[in-house]
């Protein structure tokens, strides 16, 4: 098999590129623009199964056309896993022209290359749980309920979604969707809430904990590792529908200041913490997030990695390689 992972230096998808390595014997050809997030090859050469012989990185910035001097490197490629994209909510809202650039005129660009690969078998997209907004408690969105997304990120993963569904219908492309809650794992960016707790709780701060102003209670979200998203996956190269969406999801729901609490339990201690009024200084943040995972739970998939022994794993990890929640530097 051979394949393109857009983003593979990046968080999530460089565990996409640790799963395929060690679960198949693909070719992996990886699409990166190395920004802020992907810390160059880092992460990467951090992999215990990272392998040159049969990874090969491109630095390509999708928000500009494709090279076609690419497609005599990818001519065998059977699958694209289409994962860059500007992911950061508030940098969406400071500067939203980067978020299309990359998040819908990069996936058109990524489109028009995948027309060109005679031997494609399939292209997936990588959406998020975001594109519909909150969910208000006890409601889990299933695939085709309608979008309402509110912050430019996650608009432009909406429209990223609706240019798949049209390539699929237009050009018979064998696009298809999947969208995931938080993900969580081994050398994520600082910024996100999970190394940040550590950080914090480790330094003895305080840690924010934003509340949802109709409720007063902290906002939650759904959480899974990165690696059980990648299983998942790998489980639907081979059983996809074209123009089909599918949710990635988990059965753990957890609060904030419930995931701080499991953290500082962790590292074994004590969590100091400050309720904050959710939308007085994260605007375009909504407080709960949630997806119906029955549709992959009905193919047969379920997720390999428990939430909280994936949680310790992660915690403990990130502990003996502490590096990795300053390499950016404290923000």
């Amino acid at each position: 098999m051979n394949i393109i992972i857009t983003g593979g230096c990046g968080f999530i998808g460089h565990h996409f590129v640790a799963h395929f390595l060690k679960n198949t014997d693909a070719k992996i050809f990886i699409f990166d623009k190395l920004t802020y997030a992907a810390s160059g090859l880092e992460r990467l050469r951090d992999l215990e199964v990272y392998d040159d012989k049969r990874v090969t990185v491109f630095t390509v910035d999708i928000a500009n056309p494709i090279s076609v001097g690419l497609l005599g490197e990818c001519q065998d490629v059977e699958y694209i896993i289409h994962l860059a994209a500007e992911t950061h909510v508030d940098r969406s809202i400071a500067d939203p022209g980067t978020f299309v650039r990359s998040n819908v005129l990069g996936t058109m660009h990524m489109l028009n290359f995948a027309r060109l690969l005679k031997k494609l078998k399939g292209f997936l997209y990588f959406s998020t749980d975001e594109v519909f907004g909150p969910a208000p408690l006890g409601v889990r969105f299933a695939e085709w309920d309608r979008h309402c997304p509110t912050n430019p990120y996650s608009a432009t993963k909406a429209a990223g979604e609706e240019l798949c569904l049209s390539y699929s219908n237009s050009y018979s492309l064998p696009v298809f969707i999947t969208r995931t809650v938080n993900c969580f794992g081994e050398r994520q960016h600082p910024e996100k809430f999970i190394p940040l707790c550590i950080r914090k709780i480790l330094a003895g701060e305080t840690v924010s904990i934003h509340l949802d102003p109709q409720t007063g209670k902290p906002g939650s979200r759904f959480y899974i590792h990165a690696r059980n998203v990648a299983d998942a996956c790998l489980f639907l190269l081979n059983r996809f529908e074209r123009g089909e969406k599918y949710n990635i999801t988990s059965g753990d729901e957890v609060s904030n200041l419930e995931l701080a609490r499991k953290v500082a339990m962790v590292l074994g201690k004590e969590l100091m913490y400050e309720k904050v009024d959710f939308h007085s200084n994260r605007p375009g943040h909504d407080p709960r997030y949630a997806l119906d995972g029955s549709k992959m739970a009905s193919l047969g998939w379920r997720a390999p990695k428990g939430f909280d022994e994936a949680l310790r794993k992660t915690v403990e990890w990130t502990v003996k390689n502490d590096r990795w929640l300053y390499m950016w530097g404290a923000e």
